[in-house]
C-alpha cells in the first residue's frame, strides 16, 4: 500500500512540471481548461435524466394511476396505489419532458421527426445532410 502511495506522490511531483494535459490524466482539471460532456447544455442533461427516469418508472406509474382511478376495485387497493404513486419520482411523468434540439438544446421551434430546431434543420437541409429532405423549388 505504501508503494502505491509513493508512486502516486511521484506522479504528482512530475505533473507540476509538465503540461496541463497530464494534470487532467491525474484527475485534476486546471482552471483555464473547459470541462466538456456530451450534452450541449445543462438543460439538455436534465432533460436526458428525466427521460431515463420516465423509461424506468413510467410503466409502473401508469399502472398505479389506473388502479387508483378504477372505481370497481376495493378502496384498500386504491389507497395502496395512492401510496405507491406517491413514492414514484416526479420526473416519471410524460409532461415533465421538454422537446429540445439535440444540437443546440433550443426548446422552441423543433421539427419533431428529426428532433432538431428549425434553424439547425434548415442549415443541414441546405447542405443536403438530412436524408429525405429536399428544398422546395417551383
Amino acid at each position: 500500500m505504501a508503494f502505491i502511495i509513493n508512486a502516486f506522490q511521484r506522479c504528482r511531483a512530475l505533473a507540476k512540471f509538465q503540461t496541463p494535459v497530464n494534470e487532467t490524466c491525474l484527475g485534476t482539471h486546471p482552471f483555464n481548461q473547459q470541462i466538456r460532456n456530451k450534452w450541449p447544455d445543462f438543460r439538455m442533461k436534465k432533460d436526458a435524466r428525466k427521460r431515463n427516469t420516465l423509461k424506468e418508472y413510467g410503466v409502473y406509474k401508469l399502472r398505479y394511476n389506473a388502479l387508483r382511478k378504477n372505481n370497481i376495485i376495493p378502496l384498500e387497493i386504491q389507497e395502496i396505489a395512492d401510496k405507491e404513486i406517491y413514492n414514484c419520482p416526479r420526473d416519471a411523468s410524460i409532461t415533465r419532458i421538454v422537446q429540445r434540439c439535440q444540437v443546440t438544446s433550443r426548446p422552441r421551434g423543433n421539427v419533431k421527426r428529426w428532433r432538431l430546431s428549425r434553424i439547425v434543420f434548415r442549415h443541414l437541409a441546405d447542405y443536403n445532410k438530412l436524408a429525405g429532405v429536399q428544398r422546395a423549388m417551383w
